[in-house]
């Protein structure tokens, strides 16, 4: 079976194990998921694997507010002990998931936390599209499926691109810190202020706006 960038993505957001260890993997078995997953645990590849069960109730709340005060971020980041949320890891990791959430403007941490109503008016939508497209009515439900993961990956914290490195999601940028860090880390909720939201005003690019910051 040929591997295919979906295939390497799906396993490294699984386990947190680097992009070019997953495809080895994936290479050696063959394309077969689940036993690459089980080549990168036995080489130690796939730590954040084994953590992601323990209980998490230590952390900090960390913030971001975007120059000259037009956005505010609250963010609740948990770890496993008080050790561990003190370090610079934990400390930077929580500064970067607010300037996320500052820059990306995600609604939700992860897909699970979608209101169903929200999904069915957005597959609603998406199916109105792809008919007014002219596709064929029996491929449009897969089609729907197909652009409903764009949906996830624009509003979904977890399946966002990473702002600082495009190539990592921040899935996997949790599971590299789980790796490292060695406890469990989890990102349990948000909340995001915008000066005058939902008033008329000009659309500005605040992705790189809180990049231009993060070079001062």
């Amino acid at each position: 079976m040929a591997v295919t960038a979906a295939m390497v993505k799906e396993i490294r957001e699984k386990t947190g194990a680097g992009m070019l260890d997953c495809k080895k993997a994936l290479d050696e078995t063959n394309g077969d998921i689940t036993r690459a997953m089980e080549i990168l645990r036995e080489k130690g590849l796939a730590a954040a694997a084994n953590k992601t069960g323990r209980v998490a109730t230590e952390g900090s709340v960390g913030s971001y507010i975007h120059a000259g005060g037009r956005i505010g971020v609250l963010v609740e980041v948990n770890c496993e002990t008080d050790f561990v949320a003190k370090t610079d890891e934990f400390k930077d990791f929580v500064k970067d998931i607010a300037m996320q959430i500052s820059a990306a403007n995600p609604r939700y941490v992860r897909r699970e936390e979608v209101p169903q109503g929200d999904l069915d008016k957005e597959r609603e939508i998406l199916k109105a599209q792809a008919l007014n497209e002219g596709k064929p009515a029996h491929i449009v439900d897969k089609m729907v499926e197909g652009r409903l993961a764009k949906y996830y990956e624009e509003f979904c914290l977890m399946e966002q691109s990473f702002i600082k490195d495009p190539d990592k999601t921040i899935s996997s940028l949790l599971n590299e810190k789980i790796s490292k860090i060695g406890e469990n880390i989890s990102i349990r909720r948000f909340v995001r202020f915008e000066l005058g939201e939902g008033l008329e005003k000009k659309v500005d690019n605040f992705v790189e706006e809180v990049m231009a910051q993060t070079k001062k």
